[in-house]
């Protein structure tokens, strides 16, 4: 719980209906969704264009092309003026959302913490985040973090295990 952050709060939340699960926003999704919209809708029209949506996009860690966001425009844009407004926003940001991969999503974050990339986070590299993030632990701590989850017992976690904790979180 010491390192949740809000890049890593992006859980899908489905709601059975019918049979059919329905991909829902967390209220932390909406809010930041809403946050960033008002962030890029820099005239404060209750619209974004093209490049504005683009940013926007990319700032909430969605890899975009061009040609993409256009399309985008193009559907959700109904009076032409080469604009959207925040409903169509939400729309569109729900259905990456709920297109992201969890696991993806994991290994993107594990790749955070192995920031020497040897496909380990060590106790090294858990010192420096929990400096980073301004945590005072001591090196017992962090290497009782690292024993409650290293299965394989070499020190340190590896991909499998690091996806193993955050499966096991509501995370993901």
């Amino acid at each position: 719980d010491r390192f949740r952050r809000s890049e890593m709060s992006l859980s899908p939340r489905s709601k059975s209906r019918g049979g059919k699960k329905r991909f829902e926003l967390s209220e932390e999704q909406r809010q930041e969704l809403k946050e960033a919209f008002d962030l890029f809708d820099t005239e404060k029209t209750g619209t974004i264009d093209y490049h504005e949506l683009k940013v926007a996009m990319r700032a909430l860690g969605f890899d975009v092309r061009k040609a993409e966001v256009l399309q985008l425009i193009k559907e959700y844009d109904r009076d032409d003026s080469g604009r959207i407004e925040y409903d169509d926003f939400l729309e569109i940001m729900t259905k990456k959302y709920a297109e992201r991969d969890p696991s993806e999503e994991i290994l993107k974050a594990f790749k955070l913490f192995d920031d020497d990339n040897t496909g380990k986070i060590t106790l090294k590299n858990l010192r420096k985040i929990a400096r980073d993030l301004g945590e005072n632990l001591s090196d017992d701590e962090l290497k009782a973090m690292i024993d409650e989850f290293d299965k394989d017992q070499d020190g340190s976690i590896n991909e499998d295990e690091f996806l193993n904790i955050m499966r096991q979180t509501s995370i993901y």
